[in-house]
């Protein structure tokens, strides 16, 4: 008599992620990306409110997991599956796998705002040009975690791609910040030598001082910066001026259509 087929569940954030880890990995034998596509569609503006009643906007981004034509997800994944995220939400799963896998490198994320103004890039999160490029960010994101092979496995990136409702809540309530703390005070007790290497010591000081000169001539170039785009602008506005009084002038008209070009250079 043939065997029944397995109902197939699908997983599920629990209070401790570690306790089916294993399961997951096992079933994941190659990278989540050899077997489903990855995207985030067009954002969506959203009013919502925070924990304080307060009314806050924000940008929500659609999350689209489907399997490829030929390939099964069946064990690893619910699909094809839809759902929005915040950006919050996404900083909340690179930080929980930060803690997770220590050993691995995990890949960053987008900035919330543009840094500089003379990278001639908006500061408002909701322009449509820093929106877009926030979401291709994103997007380079999830697919950098879906191509590795241990990391697409994790149950929480698994979770984080079909559960919707109060995932971060689920996440938040597990111990991985616990986690964290212990290592880091681990970390510092290991490092608790009494008698270190000199020359160890002279280089870890000159790496400190290297890092705080680069920081402080970064921090000068970016004002130098900002100084020379800001230049740039009022030339900018110079070269327009010149350029309608030369259409009234007759005698100077010449002149001032070379200075406008100039300013316009």
């Amino acid at each position: 008599m043939a065997d029944k087929e397995e109902e197939v569940v699908p997983q599920t954030i629990e209070q401790n992620p570690e306790e089916n880890q294993n399961e997951t990995r096992k079933a994941v034998a190659k990278p989540l990306l050899d077997v489903v596509d990855v995207s985030i569609g067009e954002p969506e503006k959203r009013t919502g409110s925070t924990a304080i009643s307060l009314k806050e906007t924000y940008m929500a981004y659609y999350v689209e997991t489907r399997v490829k034509e030929g390939e099964s997800a069946a064990g690893i994944l619910e699909v094809p599956c839809a759902l929005w995220r915040r950006y919050s939400e996404f900083e909340v799963l690179r930080n929980c796998l930060v803690v997770q896998y220590p050993h691995i490198v995990v890949p960053p994320l987008p900035e919330k705002t543009a840094t500089f103004t003379w990278q001639q890039s908006p500061t408002d999160k909701f322009d449509p040009d820093f929106v877009e490029r926030r979401r291709s960010s994103l997007e380079a994101f999830l697919l950098r975690v879906a191509s590795h092979a241990e990391l697409s496995g994790d149950s929480v990136f698994l979770s984080f791609l079909q559960q919707e409702e109060n995932w971060k809540e689920s996440v938040m309530a597990t111990s991985f910040h616990a986690k964290a703390d212990s290592k880091l005070k681990a970390l510092n007790a290991s490092f608790r030598i009494r008698k270190p290497d000199q020359d160890f010591e002279e280089l870890k000081n000159y790496c400190n001082d290297l890092e705080a000169n680069i920081t402080n001539l970064l921090k000068v170039r970016a004002k130098l910066a900002d100084t020379l785009y800001g230049i740039h602008k009022i030339h900018a506005n110079y070269g327009r001026v010149f350029s309608e009084w030369s259409g009234i002038e007759e005698e100077m008209g010449d002149g001032l259509q070379s200075a406008g070009h100039y300013m316009d250079v």
